[in-house]
């Protein structure tokens, strides 16, 4: 029993011999305070720090004791982002004030025309025949009709094709191309 005793002593003396060998090989972090107590030209040992033979800057600590310049007051603003708006023009005598009857900007034309609300599900192709457009509203009505049919009452079919059909409103204006949805 006494050989096993001793193989449990050595086998533990290594392993505190391995962890203390470990511990002073494993490589340092950053963190480690270096000492500033050194004197300037003494060699630094296993290649950390700075190299030897390099002096420390001069620190001038009379001009940290000089007046400095103060700032000019502004009116700036962290929370704004935008410049100041620059002030309305005065009114001029010629012009009447309210904005009157004319217009800086030209004459409006007509407002645009809403999109044309029916989605293009699909394509019958009938034998002898045109091409059918399938559309739906947003209601879930189903219409169908070839070029040139009135759709709804309200609309036109201008051209149909493989994935697109071209409609218009009745009286030619909106001309939009819908694609085809599936759904």
């Amino acid at each position: 029993m006494a050989p096993e005793r001793r193989q449990l002593w050595l086998l533990g003396a290594l392993a505190v011999v391995l962890v203390v060998v470990a511990y002073r090989e494993w490589p340092r972090t950053a963190a480690t305070p270096v000492s500033s107590s050194k004197p300037s030209g003494a060699a630094v040992s296993k290649g950390r720090g700075a190299p030897a033979g390099v002096a420390a800057p001069d620190v001038h600590l009379d001009s940290l004791q000089a007046q400095r310049p103060v700032p000019a007051p502004t009116t700036r603003n962290l929370f704004r982002f935008k410049p100041k708006p620059p002030p309305p023009p005065p009114p001029s005598a010629g012009h009447p004030v309210g904005g009157g009857s004319g217009s800086a900007s030209g004459p409006q034309g007509p407002p645009p025309l809403p999109p044309i609300p029916l989605k293009f599900i699909g394509i019958v192709d009938l034998p002898g025949r045109r091409k059918v457009a399938v559309l739906r509203d947003p209601a879930g009505n189903i219409d169908y009709g070839g070029e040139g049919a009135i759709i709804g009452g309200r609309y036109r079919v201008l051209r149909i094709g493989v994935e697109s059909i071209e409609m218009a409103y009745l009286d030619g204006n909106g001309r939009q191309t819908i694609r085809l949805t599936g759904s």
